[in-house]
Parts: C-alpha cells; structure tokens; sequence
C-alpha cells in the first residue's frame, strides 16, 4: 500500500469520532495546519479551539473542556507539548485526574528543518516522570488510528508522539491495538529488537534482514506503548533470546531503552544495548542526514547486536 500520511489520519480519525460523540474537542497552538487539523475545523468549528502561540495556554484550555466533561485532544510540536506546557500538563490535566489527550507532533529528527530547537529527543523521558499516564508513539498509520481511537476511550490523560509525514502501512486495517500492548512483528530466538515509532521500527526491520543473512535470528517488536511498557511480551523475549536492543528517535537515556532496562533489571536481568541520541542536542538537516548523524539507523542496530552475540 502507498505511504500515508500520518497527520491526515490523525484529523481523519477525530473526524469519524466526533461524528458520533460530541464530546470531541481538537484544541491547537496556532498550528492547525502542521497538525493536518484544518478540515476538523470546517466540519466542526464549534469544536475546534485556536489558543495562538500559547502552549501552556492550550494544555489550560483543554484541562478546562475536560472539567467540562469534554473529550479534548490538544496537539503542538512535541518540543512545545513538554518542554513548555510541561508544569500546565502535570498539574492541570494530570494532578487534576482528568482527561486530557495532547499530542506531540515531529518527535526527534523528524522535526528536520525546524532544526535543534524543535528536535524534542527528551520528551519521553519528562513525560514519564508523570503518574498514571499513558505515552505511545504509533509506528504506521494503522496503529494511529487504532490508538487514537483508544486514546479517547481510555479516561486518563495521554500523551502521543505523532510523526506528521508519510509513513508506510505495516499493519493490516483489522489490527486490533490495546493500551499498554506491543506487537511482533518478526520471530526470531538470538536476540529481540524492540523498537519505537516509524522510523526506527523501519530500521529495526531492516537490521534484522541484515542479521538474518549473517545467521542470528533476530525478533523485532514494535513497542507502541513506552508506559505502561508490555511487560509480559518483553520478559517473554528476553527468556527466549536472552538478548535485548531497544531503538528509539530520542536520548538513550531515560526514555524506552531506560524503561526496558527498569523492567528486567527487577524482574529478568538481562544483556541490553540502548541505541538513541547519545547526549546530544538537535540540529538542522534531512532527516536522512540526522539519521546518519545521531546513529539511529540499521546499521547502528546491527552493530550493537553483534556487540551482544558476542
């Protein structure tokens, strides 16, 4: 199938919600064409809610509609959506117990041109400092729209990486998608790369090609859901490979390597190497550049799976 783009999904998916629940609410930061949210206005303009370049302002606004008994889905630059909105979102929606869904578009080097300022590589790891909240990241825009949909079932805040570009379809449309639940998406006993968001699930696919033609069997889970991480899958595979590689589009630290690690650290020790951003801050480039440039590529897996096999 042809590549889709990810934040027309996300718009389209809000749409066929609020068709039949009136509670959705689309709240933006003067960014509604970034996010692709332009139609929900049209088909909604009662519902859809422009705060201008305000983020502490929008995480407010949709604290507020959710007090209200609304469905808000709040979306900025995830550079925004964390780093600015940060104390809004942890006191107003989530120390408040409500109902807040925000999202944050052009996580890591997705961002590109909008260069080192915007490049958010340590969003994950300031949200999962929050209780109880929901952080995932879809990988296609199957799992978009099945998480989205999931979002606004789920009561609780969340917060959703959300690449705004094409993305290749990986799942068939029937895929069912729960909170808190990964996916296989290739078996494989010598090792298991879990990998996080479009595009290192792409290049987690692509390392395990390679391993496979160099005879190591690789497994690749897409983890979807960073907190809660999918326990069970993890620890099954970490018993069945007894190796481990996380790849992520953000720092090494604290983010879904880190989580990993937490996890088997108390519950299955086991050999793991963390490919992410090595304590760096974004730049401008292509995003094929920035790949190349913070080592977040099939190559790198590779590399560090072979480390561990030895």
């Amino acid at each position: 199938m042809p590549d889709k783009e990810m934040r027309a999904v996300y718009c389209e998916t809000l749409m066929r919600l609020a068709e039949k629940d009136t509670r959705i609410f689309v709240v933006e930061a003067d960014l509604m064409r970034a996010s692709g949210t332009m139609p929900f206005k049209a088909a909604y303009p009662d519902r859809a809610i422009d705060v201008g370049v305000a983020e502490a302002n929008l995480v407010g606004v949709a604290s507020g509609l959710s007090a209200a008994g609304k469905i808000p889905f709040a979306a900025t630059f995830g550079c925004f959506a964390s780093r600015r909105a940060f104390d809004q979102f942890f006191l107003s929606a989530n120390y408040a117990q409500l109902n807040v869904k925000l999202a944050g578009t052009d996580p890591g080097v997705t961002a590109a041109f909008n260069g080192g300022t915007h490049m958010p590589f340590e969003d994950i790891g300031m949200m999962r400092l929050i209780p109880n909240l929901w952080i995932m990241e879809p990988s296609d825009p199957v799992s978009l729209e099945k998480l989205v949909e999931a979002s606004a079932a789920h009561q609780g805040c969340t917060y959703m990486r959300l690449q705004r570009k094409p993305a290749p379809v990986i799942y068939e449309s029937g895929e069912s998608f729960s909170m808190g639940k990964g996916k296989v998406l290739k078996d494989g006993k010598d090792i298991a790369i879990i990998a996080l968001g479009v595009v290192m699930v792409r290049e987690a696919l692509k390392a395990a090609q390679s391993l496979e033609e160099q005879g190591v069997s690789a497994a690749v889970i897409d983890a979807l859901s960073v907190k809660p991480l999918d326990r069970e899958l993890i620890l099954d595979y970490a018993a069945k490979t007894g190796r481990l590689v996380t790849a992520e589009n953000h720092q090494a630290a604290c983010g879904l390597g880190s989580a990993v690690a937490e996890l088997c650290s108390r519950e299955r020790p086991t050999p793991l190497a963390i490919v992410g951003v090595q304590d760096e801050f974004g730049e401008v480039g292509t995003q094929d550049y920035l790949l190349e440039r913070f080592r977040l590529t099939a190559a790198e897996i590779v590399r560090q799976s072979q480390e561990l096999m030895k």
